[in-house]
């Protein structure tokens, strides 16, 4: 039994872009979870644009 696992969720955000303005998207989470219950730490967060191309979510302001 593995006591340390790798969880990938999806869930729907509010983002802001200068190009685009507001904007609601679906970003995905990696986070490592001890005995897939408590999470340890977010490895890596992305999200996918519309023309279906991956993009880190650094580079999207939460707030403006």
């Amino acid at each position: 039994m593995k006591l340390i696992k790798i969880r990938r969720t999806t869930r729907l955000e509010k983002r802001y872009t200068s190009k685009m303005g507001r904007l609601h998207t679906n970003v995905t989470y990696i986070k490592k979870t001890l005995l897939n219950i408590i999470p340890l730490q977010t490895i890596h967060k992305y999200r996918e644009t519309y023309y279906g191309k991956i993009k880190d979510c650094e580079e999207c302001v939460l707030a403006k």
